[in-house]
């Protein structure tokens, strides 16, 4: 299956990341570094990102949208239920 939309908890150093496809089904749960995430999303097809908006996710968002995939911030208010 494809992975068409991905939830990314950034943190100082490691990240989670939590891929679905088109039905809800879990297809990705992976912690990477701050150094392997531009390789990895560099390597993956174009999707939907969504993460809280904080102090860096503005330069992961203009990263990731070099690569090709459409991101979403969200206000930290709004992410408590995704947790």
């Amino acid at each position: 299956m494809k992975i068409t939309t991905i939830g990314i908890d950034l943190a100082k150093e490691v990240f989670q990341i939590h891929g679905v496809d088109m039905y809800g089904k879990a297809l990705l749960r992976k912690q990477l570094r701050r150094s392997e995430m531009s390789k990895f999303f560099a390597n993956l097809e174009p999707c939907l990102i969504g993460m809280e908006a904080c102090g860096s996710s503005h330069h992961w968002a203009r990263k990731l949208c070099e690569f090709g995939h459409t991101v979403k911030l969200m206000s930290p208010q709004f992410v408590k239920p995704y947790v």
